[in-house]
C-alpha cells in the first residue's frame, strides 16, 4: 500500500437521516475511484460498508463503517454512519475522528429529524461540512424544495455550487457553478459522463446562482469583499481559493447534488472532498491532557512527533476477536510493535496493522499521523482509549455517548446458557458503547439496555448470529420494595418434639419504621440470659431471610429496625436452627400489625424536545403520575425535568418517538423510593401473590 503524506489525506464522515442514501453514495465513490470493481447495492446486500448480517437483512446501517479510496493522488477515508435514531449515536463516535463531514439530504423528504441530529454532532466537533442533495431521480423529488429546507435549518451559509439538469426521471446531470460547465451522465450506472456547455434553458438560472455564490464567498473575507466591490466579480482562481478557505473555516457549506443509486454526481463530490475539505495538517494540533500534570497539551499532526492515537470504535468479530479502530493524531505506529495505553496504564503488543475496506482487512507495515487504521486482538484496549508514547503521554477526550433509554430482561432460551449470554453481550457492549449489560440485584434479572427497542432486538439478533447464543427478551420487573408504617411487636415460638432431642426457641421482637433509605437494622436489647448470646444472631438471620422474601407481594422489606428484647430457651432442645425459625415467625407476626406498604422507584427523568411538543410532553408526563420539577432552554430545544414512577416509564421510548416524530430524547436515573398509592398497590399485590406463595413454599 502506498503511504500518503498527511497533506494528502482527507478523513470524512458521511452523515444524514436514515435512507437518505449515505451507503449508496459511499458505494458510488468507491466504484468510480476504482477501489471496487462493481457498484454495490443496498437492496442486494452488496455494499462495502453495510456488511453485517443484520445490516444486509434490515437494509439499514447499524454502526459506523470505514472504507477508503484514492482520488487525485489523495487518500479519502470515508466513515459511513447510521442515520436512524436508534443507531445514530454511532455517528457521533465516527465524527470524533473525522476532519470534515458530508451531509446527505434526501431530494424528496428534504432535511429530516436525524439530519439535524447528525449536523449537531458535526457542530459539536467544529467540522467543516458539505451537503449532497440525493435521489433527484425519484418521483416528487425537488432540488429547490430540498435546498429551501436546508437553508431553513442550517442558514444561508448553505450555498449551491451546482444546479441540476432535469428533474425526477429526466434528471441527467449538473451545471457546475465554479467553471460554468454542464456534466451529463450516462444512466447505465457506469458513472461515465461528458462535459457540455450550460443548457440554454438553464443559462439564466446558472448565472444568478453563480452570482449568489460569488457574493457569499466575497463576504467570507475582507480582501475578497474589496475585490468584489471594485470589479463586481471574482476571478475563477480567487473564487475557488476563497471558497476552500471559507469551507475550512466553517463559514460556507457548499451544496452539491445527484443520484447515488444511478451513480450520477459522485465524481464532482470527490473533487470537492479533495479541493474544499481540510487535511489533518490544516485542522491543526489535537488537544489533550497530560495525565501526569493534568495540564492541557497538544500534538502536531506530523510523523516526527511522538506517536498518539484515539480508539473510536471496536468490532466484536467471532473469528478475529476484538478489532480496534483508531485515528493516529501524531507520529507513526508500526506493525508488530508495542504501544502504551495511557487510559488504562498498560502496554499492548500489536500484530499486523490493517486498513479497513468495509469488513476486509488490508495489512500495512505502518500508519502515520492523520490516517485511520485497525488492529485485531488487543486485550485491554477499549473504545475511547488513548494510545501514546510512554515518555510523552497525552490523553484525548473520548466521546460521551448518550445513556441507554430502555431496558429489557434477558433470559437464555436454553438452560445453562446464562454464562454464554453474559460473555456474548459483554463483547457486543465493547463494540457498541450505547449498549449496557447489568444485573438487577433486587429482581436478579440480567438487563440489556439500549437506545430503543430495535437497538436491543438487533443486539440479541447479532448475539445469535455471531456467537450462536439465543435469548428471550421481556420487559424488566419493577424492583418494588416493602416497608412498615407503624411500630409493632411480634412473638415467635418454635416447639417440636420428635423423639430424643426436640426443638425449642422463643423470641420477642419489636419492629420500628426508619427513614427512607435506611435499609435494615438489628438491635439486641436482651439483658441477662433469656436467650444465650450464641443464639441471638440466629434470630437476626431468621428475620433477614423473611424480610428478603417479603410479606405483601414477595419484595424485600426495608427501612425498619428489629429489636430483640426477650425470649426463652431450653438447655437441651434449643439450637441455632430453632431460633432462626422463631425469628422468622416473630417477623411475620409483627408485620401483621406494622401497617406494611409497598414502595416504588421514582426516577429523575430529563426529556429533550423541540418547543412545539412541550405541551404534549408535559401532559403525557402528568398522565404517568409525573411531577414536573422545572424546564430549561438549550438553543431550540426545551428540556423538561420531572420525577416519574419507574413503572410508568417502561414503554416511554415509543411514546416519546410518537409524540415528537423521533425528534425527542430522554434520560432517566433512580432518584428515590416512595409509597405506592393505595389503589395501585392493591393491583400490584394481586399480580404478585403467586410469586409470594412460591417463595413461602420454598422457604
Amino acid at each position: 500500500m502506498k503511504v500518503y503524506d498527511v497533506t494528502e489525506i482527507r478523513n470524512v464522515g458521511v452523515i444524514g437521516h436514515g435512507a437518505a442514501g449515505k451507503t449508496s453514495l459511499a458505494s458510488a465513490m468507491l466504484f468510480d475511484s476504482g477501489a471496487v470493481s462493481r457498484l454495490g447495492k443496498v437492496e442486494q446486500g452488496t455494499t462495502v460498508t453495510d456488511y453485517d448480517d443484520e445490516e444486509i437483512h434490515r437494509k439499514v446501517s447499524i454502526s459506523a463503517s470505514l472504507c477508503f479510496f484514492e482520488w487525485k493522488k489523495h487518500k479519502i477515508n470515508l466513515i459511513d454512519t447510521p442515520g436512524y435514531g436508534t443507531f445514530i449515536a454511532s455517528a457521533k463516535g465516527a465524527l470524533r475522528v473525522a476532519d470534515a463531514a458530508v451531509t446527505v439530504v434526501c431530494g424528496v423528504a428534504g432535511v429530516e429529524v436525524q439530519t439535524e441530529k447528525a449536523w449537531s454532532f458535526a457542530e459539536e466537533f467544529n467540522l467543516p461540512r458539505l451537503l449532497f442533495i440525493n435521489k433527484l431521480d425519484r418521483e416528487r423529488s425537488s432540488h429547490a424544495r430540498a435546498l429551501e429546507s436546508i437553508r431553513a435549518r442550517f442558514g444561508r451559509a448553505a450555498i449551491p455550487i451546482q444546479i441540476p439538469i432535469g428533474s425526477e426521471r429526466d434528471f441527467k446531470g449538473v451545471v457546475g457553478l465554479l467553471d460554468m460547465k454542464a456534466l451529463l451522465w450516462s444512466r447505465d450506472e457506469s458513472g461515465k459522463f461528458e462535459t457540455a456547455p450550460v443548457p440554454a434553458d438553464l443559462a439564466e438560472e446558472a448565472k444568478t446562482a453563480r452570482e449568489k455564490l460569488i457574493e457569499m464567498v466575497a463576504e467570507s473575507e475582507e480582501k475578497l469583499m474589496e475585490r468584489f466591490f471594485e470589479a463586481g466579480d471574482l476571478p475563477d482562481a480567487e473564487l475557488r481559493e476563497g471558497l476552500a478557505t471559507a469551507v475550512k473555516a466553517g463559514k460556507i457549506y457548499p451544496v452539491l447534488c445527484g443520484s447515488a443509486v444511478l451513480n450520477l454526481g459522485a465524481q464532482p463530490l470527490m473533487e470537492a472532498l479533495v479541493d474544499l475539505l481540510p487535511s489533518p495538517t490544516e485542522r491543526g494540533e489535537e488537544k489533550g491532557t497530560d495525565p501526569r500534570s493534568h495540564a492541557e497539551t497538544s500534538r502536531r499532526p506530523t510523523p516526527e512527533e511522538p506517536y498518539s492515537a484515539l480508539v473510536f470504535k471496536t468490532i466484536a468479530d467471532p473469528f478475529s476477536g476484538r478489532i480496534t479502530l483508531f485515528r493516529v493524531y501524531s507520529g507513526t505506529i508500526k506493525s508488530d510493535s508495542s504501544v502504551n495505553n495511557v487510559t488504562r496504564n498498560t502496554s499492548e503488543r500489536l500484530g499486523a496493522i490493517s486498513l479497513m475496506q468495509g469488513k476486509e482487512l488490508i495489512h500495512v507495515s505502518e500508519v502515520k499521523a492523520g490516517d485511520i487504521a485497525a488492529i485485531p486482538k488487543l486485550k485491554e484496549t477499549h473504545t475511547g482509549d488513548t494510545l501514546a508514547d510512554k515518555a510523552h503521554p497525552i490523553l484525548y477526550a473520548p466521546v460521551i455517548f448518550p445513556e441507554p433509554s430502555i431496558s429489557f430482561a434477558v433470559e437464555p432460551k436454553s438452560r445453562g446458557d446464562e454464562e454464554k449470554i453474559s460473555n456474548a453481550l459483554q463483547r457486543l457492549a465493547d463494540e457498541d458503547p450505547t449498549i449496557k449489560v447489568s444485573r438487577d440485584p433486587r429482581t436478579h434479572e440480567m438487563l440489556l439496555s439500549g437506545t430503543g427497542e430495535l437497538h436491543v432486538e438487533v443486539a440479541v439478533a447479532k448475539m445469535k448470529k455471531k456467537f450462536g447464543v439465543e435469548a428471550i427478551l421481556h420487559p424488566p420487573k419493577v424492583p418494588y420494595l416493602e416497608t412498615i408504617k407503624a411500630k409493632a411487636e411480634g412473638h415467635g415460638r418454635h416447639k417440636k418434639q420428635t423423639g430424643g432431642h426436640g426443638q425449642f426457641a422463643d423470641c420477642r421482637i419489636r419492629m420500628e419504621p426508619l427513614p427512607r433509605g435506611s435499609g435494615f437494622e438489628f438491635v439486641d436489647e436482651i439483658f441477662g440470659g433469656s436467650i444465650p448470646q450464641n443464639f441471638r444472631p440466629a434470630v437476626e438471620k431468621g428475620i433477614q431471610e423473611s424480610r428478603a422474601r417479603g410479606y405483601l407481594a414477595g419484595f424485600s422489606v426495608v427501612d425498619f429496625r428489629a429489636v430483640l428484647y426477650d425470649g426463652a430457651y431450653h438447655t437441651v432442645d434449643s439450637s441455632e436452627i430453632a431460633f432462626k425459625i422463631a425469628g422468622n415467625l416473630a417477623f411475620k407476626a409483627a408485620m401483621e400489625h406494622a401497617r406494611p406498604t409497598l414502595l416504588e422507584p421514582i426516577m429523575n427523568v430529563s426529556v429533550e424536545t423541540p418547543e412545539e411538543f412541550m405541551g404534549d410532553i408535559m401532559g403525557d408526563l402528568n398522565s404517568r403520575r409525573g411531577r414536573v420539577q422545572g424546564m430549561d432552554t438549550q438553543g431550540n430545544t426545551q428540556i423538561v425535568r420531572s420525577q416519574v414512577p419507574m413503572s410508568e416509564m417502561l414503554a416511554y421510548s415509543n411514546t416519546l418517538k410518537s409524540i415528537t416524530g423521533g425528534r425527542g430524547s430522554y434520560h432517566m436515573e433512580l432518584s428515590h423510593y416512595e409509597e405506592v398509592p393505595a389503589q395501585i398497590q392493591a393491583k400490584i399485590i394481586a399480580e404478585h401473590k403467586p410469586h409470594k406463595t412460591e417463595s413461602e413454599e420454598g422457604a
